[in-house]
């Protein structure tokens, strides 16, 4: 299973950015995907979460009402849509998913990760 995470980049604050997860080598529509970041100095934190079909979702408080994920199975991809980013938000962003068909919001339950993607939002 790869995972190939895109989309970050360098933004202001109040500004929005979406990321991509293209996903291959299994049924990419089995499968929950999860939205991790980790900051400098800090650990690698929960963003959000959905099902397979996408609609059941979940959120961390910090970001909640801020960012949406989603996820077209026709495309193996998912996505994080940020709104009104904030300076700290600044952090890699990896997408994941589990090796089996369960729904979690550990990190520690999700098998494959993908390489990460930098978002950085200056105030």
């Amino acid at each position: 299973v790869q995972l190939q995470a895109s989309g970050g980049g360098l933004v202001q604050a109040g500004d929005s950015l979406r990321l991509s997860c293209a996903a291959s080598g299994r049924t990419f529509s089995n499968y929950a995907m999860g939205w991790f970041r980790q900051a400098p100095g800090k650990e690698r934190e929960f963003v959000a979460a959905t099902t397979w079909s996408g609609k059941i979702t979940d959120y961390a408080d910090s970001v909640k009402g801020r960012f949406i994920i989603s996820r077209d199975n026709a495309k193996n991809t998912a996505y994080l849509q940020m709104n009104s980013l904030k300076p700290e938000d600044t952090a890699v962003y990896y997408c994941a998913t589990p090796g089996d068909t369960g729904y979690y919001t550990r990190p520690n339950k999700y098998r494959y990760w993908g390489q990460g993607t930098l978002v950085t939002v200056s105030s």
